[in-house]
Formats: structure tokens, sequence, C-alpha cells
């Protein structure tokens, strides 16, 4: 078996089972997927019958399918979701991704378990304990440097360590961010984050001066990793993931392909490293990340912090510089392209920020040419709307409609696996011989009377042009080896002969290589019981059901409180845990700004608020850490309103150490 330590997995998300079919064609190594429910992405979900349809062929290359079963789970949950697994296992699926430990105490099938990012992993002894609970995948914390990652890592004897590549960062340690279900009761654990990072807040300083006006002060850029890619393979990474489950067609194939591509580029010059599915992939376009959907790119912590990984002015992405304004017309405008940029299309959209940087947009619906780099363009709305657009305004293009209209194209790439063929003439026929490239082998015998070639150079060409019509199969011809019964005497075959031996061949190794393919071991725990890493668990430890609790019981845990979704902690507590610094990001961090005096007199080591219309938040520093907290309280329409699960937890260990 594939030792996993030694092999790179890119993992690309799938919206649908199409979008997942499109990413394996495009190179990925594995994909991850939303089942029909539980998984933490509400509007992504899939038939059991998709999945299955995408595992099928995800397993022709022998690429791999983890489903999604990521939210905390009521009680009344916890028996759907193990049907739910067993019905995913017989369809095919090799991994399920879970962050609620009350699974782990049901009889589930034998499917491999991978610790999702939601599980909130920053630390070698959470990530070794979950490892010896039995998941063999482990999602690291987007927040994490080089130097932390190569730790965590190296306190892990059998499971893989995974990390966020590409995609929206959310701000928050995943799985500790409760401002969601706080304000609208659509709880981010359980898949229907209200998104609250995103919106526009005043920063308020404890004296009510204004620090900073209608700032999308918690949304962040979006995370590219392409130039640490080296880096996070010798810290220890061995599954590189792509976020993006509501990304469409266009967003999987480009990020995709633009990451296969810089992983072979390390594999070809890491011999004792491998990948971890078969074929290799070959692109129709250059894919360009820019192209797609990002709201600037930041490789966030990985070289530790960094004052620019803010996208503050907006959530949205303002695309690639196009150009400038030329001239307003009533109807139109006319525009200047930029040097090297590609030609202005009908559909295309547009931005451009007004004079209070507010990004505006709209769509082009047609497009004139007026020769050289000059473009005349028509909007979708009248001219008079365009608030602040003038001569003179740089534009930007977030949505080409001609790259589009490229990757909805089923001409952006393929993947074929290497395929060496031997045709042996014998006495009384011929023998074709397949070895794929990973070593599966078949022989295809057919009788049928040798007749002598009477041009030898055809004849060969002939048996060549024959054997390497692979056009409709997954395998392309490496090597085509022909041996004649006589030196030098190819005989003569005819082609609906070879045609069908072909076929033969081909339909006998992909049965051979479907058989050959194993399923993922589901690691067992380790006996006595791991001990978790400490002695209480808050409301931070999302235990929404009696058999968590119990889990945790079982590992040691003396003290475990119920998950805020639970309604038991209803004062004012962290609603959000996060790496980044809002004081920090503005300059106003007491390291940076000690002695230096502002407009407003000198800054001080104090509380902010964020207001944004008749919500607020606090932000506590917690500067030894270097972390901020979001503080607030649960509305109480939502205490009202939602369903909350009755809790009765130990506060500690009940006696005789029943669970």
């Amino acid at each position: 078996m594939t030792d996993l330590h030694h092999c790179l997995e890119l993992l690309s998300p799938a919206k649908t089972a199409a979008i997942g079919m499109a990413a394996v064609n495009h190179g990925a190594d594995a994909i991850y997927i939303g089942g029909p429910s539980f998984g933490a992405r509400h509007n992504a979900s899939n038939p059991v019958a998709d999945i299955e349809r995408l595992a099928r062929h995800a397993h022709r290359y022998h690429s791999r399918v983890f489903v999604t079963l990521n939210t905390i789970l009521r009680d009344d949950e916890l028996e759907p979701t193990r049907r739910l697994a067993f019905e995913l296992y017989d369809a095919g699926v090799d991994a399920l991704i879970l962050q609620d430990m009350g699974l782990t105490m049901l009889d589930l099938p034998p499917i491999q378990l991978h610790a999702s990012t939601q599980c909130d992993i920053r630390t070698p002894e959470k990530a070794r304990f979950l490892q010896d609970v039995g998941f063999s995948q482990i999602v690291l914390a987007r927040e994490l440097d080089l130097d932390q990652i190569r730790a965590i890592a190296d306190s892990l004897d059998r499971a893989v360590v995974e990390f966020f590549i590409h995609g929206a960062l959310c701000v928050a340690y995943s799985g500790q961010c409760f401002i969601s279900h706080a304000h609208t009761g659509r709880s981010a654990n359980r898949g229907d984050c209200s998104q609250a990072c995103r919106l526009p807040y005043e920063v308020v300083d404890s004296d009510g001066r204004i620090v900073a006006h209608q700032k999308h002060v918690l949304s962040v850029k979006d995370n590219d990793q392409s130039a640490n890619l080296k880096r996070l393979v010798e810290a220890g990474v061995r599954s590189f993931k792509i976020e993006g489950r509501y990304k469409d067609l266009a967003y999987v194939k480009n990020i995709t392909s633009h990451y296969r591509s810089l992983l072979d580029q390390i594999l070809e010059e890491s011999p004792r490293l491998q990948k971890a599915s078969s074929g290799t992939t070959r692109f129709f376009f250059t894919p360009e990340p820019q192209r797609s959907f990002n709201r600037g790119s930041t490789d966030y912590f990985a070289h530790g912090r960094q004052e620019d990984i803010g996208a503050f002015d907006t959530p949205q992405p303002a695309g690639l510089p196009l150009g400038w304004v030329e001239k307003i017309r009533a109807d139109s405008f006319d525009v200047i392209l930029n040097e090297g940029t590609s030609a202005l299309n009908n559909g295309d959209t547009l931005t451009y920020y007004d004079l209070q940087k507010t990004l505006k947009g709209f769509r082009v619906n047609i497009a004139e040419s007026l020769g050289e780099s000059r473009w005349r363009a028509f909007p979708n709305e009248p001219m008079t709307g365009f608030k602040d657009l003038r001569q003179g305004v740089e534009l930007s293009r977030s949505r080409d409609m001609a790259f589009e209209r490229l990757m909805d194209s089923d001409r952006t790439a393929e993947r074929r696996i290497g395929l060496d063929m031997t045709l042996n003439e014998t006495t009384d026929g011929i023998t074709l011989k397949l070895m794929d490239e990973e070593g599966h082998q078949v022989s295809i015998v057919h009788r049928h009377e040798r007749q002598p070639a009477r041009d030898l150079a055809r004849a060969e060409s002939a048996l060549r042009e024959a054997l390497g019509k692979l056009g409709n199969t997954l395998f392309e011809a490496r090597t085509i080896t022909l041996n004649p019964l006589e030196t030098n005497r190819l005989g003569f075959w005819p082609p609906s002969l070879l045609n069908e031996i072909r076929r033969q061949g081909i339909a006998a190794l992909e049965s051979l290589r479907d058989e050959a393919f194993p399923r993922l071991p589901r690691a067992a725990p380790i006996e006595p019981p791991a001990r978790y890493p400490g002695d209480s668990l808050s409301y931070l430890a999302n235990v929404y059901n009696h058999e968590a609790q119990r889990f945790y019981l079982k590992h040691g845990v003396a003290v475990v409180e119920a998950a805020y979704e639970s309604h038991e902690a209803l004062g004012e507590v962290s609603l959000m845990i996060t790496k980044h610094c809002v004081r920090y990001s503005l300059s106003l961090c007491p390291k940076q700004t000690k002695g230096v005096t502002g407009v407003q007199g000198t800054i001080r080591a104090e509380p902010l608020e964020l207001i944004n219309g008749k919500e607020k938040l606090t932000l506590v520093f917690d500067c030894k850490p270097c972390e901020m907290h979001v503080m607030g309280k649960i509305k109480r329409h939502v205490v009202k309103e939602m369903r909350a699960e009755p809790m009765t937890f130990y506060r500690s260990k009940p006696p005789g150490g029943a669970h």
C-alpha cells in the first residue's frame, strides 16, 4: 500500500458532483463535497446518488472522495447521521470529515475519519490527541506559521497533516465564531453562517472617538500559499486543500489546475515524494488564479504576523486592473485598456471605486472596439446612476466572459494514465500485454492465423497506429513494443482484430485497477484511551450532544460545558476568537505606537467597539498569545425563538467513573 506520508495530495472542493468530476479531470488527487445534510456549508448539499457517481469517476484515477459531516449535532440528529455514514460508505466514499466527537462513539462503518478544521487544531497536543482517538487526517488551523505546522507534523506518527492553501479565509479560528448565532440564530457550527465578518463597521474607542469609519475591519483577504508550497512540504504538510464548496466550475478548474502545476514541479524535483493518484494532466489554457474570485491575496500567518492582510475597503472582488475612463457619454463611456490587457467583452463585469472608496460594479451589455486599445462600453444601467464615474477613473474587471466561456468548455484539460503496451507474436496468434504506470498488468491472448507482412515498415506503422488508439480511454501509450515471431519479420494482423484485443485489454486493465484500489483503512484508537490535553471544556468546545460529552469524559475531561447553541452562556462572552488584530491592522497596537502621539492624543491600549447599525461588539485584546476576542451577548429573540438542545451535563465526572 502507498505510504501516505510520502504522497502529496491536492484536495479540491466540489459544490456539485459535476464540479467534482471536473476537478478530478484537472488533476485533483481528492475531492471534498457536502452530503445531503450535516455539512458545514448549508447550501452545498448533494444527494448520495450524485456522490456515488463522483466516487466512481474519481476512483478510475485512484483519486479519493471525502464527504463533510462537520456540523455539531443535536442528540436527535446522531442516528440520522450514523445511517447517512453507512449510505456514504456503500456509495464508495473514502473518508468522512467530522467536527462532532459524538459521532466517534457510534457504530460507524469502517470508513476513515478526518478531523475538520472546525476542530480548531492549533497545537501538537490537540493534533496528537485526535490522531490517537482514530483520526487519520488532521486539518490544521489556517492561522499557523511554518514552524507551528512543523511542530504539529513532527508530533504525529500516523495521521496526515492537511492545510488550506487557497481561497476565502474565515477570520476566526474555525469553530470559534458564534456571532452569527448570537445575532441571527444561524449557527456557523451548524453550517449556516451569516458572515458578520464581511459587514462594514464603525470602530470607536472608549471615549466615543471614531477610529475607522465604515470599514470591513473583520474582513480579510483571500488565502494564497502558491509561494510557500515547498516550505509547507518541508514542514510536513501532505494534503493541500483548496477552499471553495460554494465556488463555481470556472474557479475550481482554474485553481485546481494552478496548484496541480505547482505540485507537479515539486514532485519532479523530489524523487522521495509521489503523487497521491494516477495520471498526468495537461491543460489547454494557462491557469491564472487572479482571474478567479479573490479579495486580494495574502499568505496570512505563514511567515508570522503581517500588516496587510485585511480587505477593509470591500469584501467583494475588485478584479484585475483593466484600464481607465477616457470619456463619458450619455449612454456609454470610452475606455483605454492597459497594455497587454485582453479585449473587452459583452457581459464583462467592471468595477471602480467612488470618491468615498466604495467599490461599485456593473455589467457591460455591449462592448465595441474603437481600434487599438480603445473600447466603447454600454452598461446594463443608465449612466446617470454611476456615481463618480468620470474621466480618468481607473477600472478593473472582476468577471471576464471570454475566460469564463473558455472554462465552460469541455476542452480545458485532459488527464491520462501512462500505459506500456507490448505485442508478442506467437505461433498460433498474438498476445497483448498492458501495464499501467503503477504496475498493474493484464495480458490478452488471441488465436489467429499469422500472415507474413509484405511491407515491414507499413506493417509496423499499422500495428502502432491500431494499438495507440486510446483517445476515449483513461490511458495514453508511453511505449509500444512489437516482438515479431521471427527477427525483423512482422506478421500482418487485421485492424479489426487489433482493435478488439486493444478494447479487451483496456477493459481488463480498468477492471484490475478497480479491484486493486484499496479502501482507506480506519485507524483504531489507542488503548488505554488517550487523555485529552485539558481538564475542563467551556462552550468553546462545541459539545452539543450527550455522546460528545461522553467522549470527553471517557478521555479524562472532568468538566464539560454545553455548546453556545445550547443557550447556557447568555451573558457577554467571546463571540469570536481570532489571530487577526484590528488594532494592529490599524497601526494602533501599543507595541507599534509606543510614544507616538496622534491627532487625538496619545494612543492608549484600551478596548475598541465595533458598531453596525444597532449591533455593537467589543474588541478585547489578549496580547500574550496575540489574539483578539470579539465580545457580545446573544439576542433575546434568538434565545426565545431558536430551539436549543436541553443539556444536563456533568459539571464533574460522576461517581465511580460512570460515563
